[in-house]
């Protein structure tokens, strides 16, 4: 299982980590952290050093009732740190986390080499059209409502029947507009229960049946620091936890704001399994 990064083919048979770099004031755990550009060469150095195979930029906060940015300041958060990145790091693999198809092409056209689309082209129809010109592998992933009031209404019929017939649509969408690699996000904690959840990573392995390699981004969600009375601070452990379940349950890429813990639970889960 692999996909065209710029021409250059990456293999997901082995799990490869997704370090979460964002460029945001108001994101749920890092908000504002990373706000200058020595802050931020150091952050993606760490990460490249502790074992990230892809640094995931995102320049929109997409918590739990957040607010919609105007494309021009999204642009002028991503754009210019994208190609401070790209000028210091040579064959860096960077994605852009953008539901905006003009963003999107703008990052392309900066250096990125993967669109993350956390509606997946439910707020963009021209998302599509766009990851099909670029050549780019496109992550799908499910979302119900939008980060404003995606918590308003978490009910399903069958959650897991729900998002795979919702994410096969999508699939189907991309597939025809020329996307050539697609990855699918089952979308923790965007417009689930806390049950729902648990029960998407119980069952993670269904979604096999779509014929994608599978995202998976629980790192210090709330349907962790909740259950455990805690915060997203403290809930690195908890983020640990579940990724390890999520890698034996059939995960590529997992996505995390703590890289050297991901490697690490890889290279265990990975071990156990070329030696059972």
């Amino acid at each position: 299982m692999t996909i065209n990064i710029k021409g250059t083919l990456l293999d997901l048979t082995k799990p490869k980590i997704m370090g979460i770099l964002n460029i945001t004031p108001d994101s749920f755990f890092d908000g504002g952290e990373y706000n200058s550009e020595y802050k931020i060469l150091n952050q993606v150095e760490k990460m490249l050093l502790e074992g990230a195979d892809i640094i995931d930029i995102g320049g929109h906060s997409s918590r739990p009732g957040a607010k919609k940015l105007t494309i021009e300041k999204e642009t002028e958060r991503v754009i210019p740190i994208i190609k401070l990145i790209v000028g210091k790091f040579k064959n860096i693999i960077i994605s852009i986390d953008t539901f905006r198809s003009e963003i999107a092409r703008k990052a392309i056209e900066a250096g990125a080499s993967i669109i993350n689309d956390i509606s997946g082209g439910d707020l963009d129809k021209k998302m599509y059209q766009v990851a099909g010109e670029l050549k780019v592998p496109y992550i799908i992933m499910h979302m119900k409502g939008v980060p404003s009031n995606m918590q308003n209404d978490t009910e399903y019929d069958n959650v897991i029947f729900d998002i795979i017939k919702n994410l096969s649509y999508k699939i189907d969408l991309a597939k025809k507009a020329g996307v050539l690699d697609i990855i699918i996000d089952p979308g923790f904690g965007f417009g689930k229960s806390i049950k729902d959840n648990f029960k998407i990573l119980k069952n993670l392995s269904s979604f096999k049946q779509l014929n994608q390699p599978i995202m998976v981004g629980l790192s210090r969600k709330s349907m962790i620091y909740k259950l455990l009375e805690s915060s997203a601070n403290d809930a690195l452990n908890g983020t640990t936890c579940l990724n390890s379940i999520s890698l034996n349950n059939g995960a590529n890429i997992i996505r995390v704001h703590d890289v050297k813990e991901a490697k690490e639970a890889v290279k265990l889960i990975e071990f156990m399994n070329e030696n059972s």
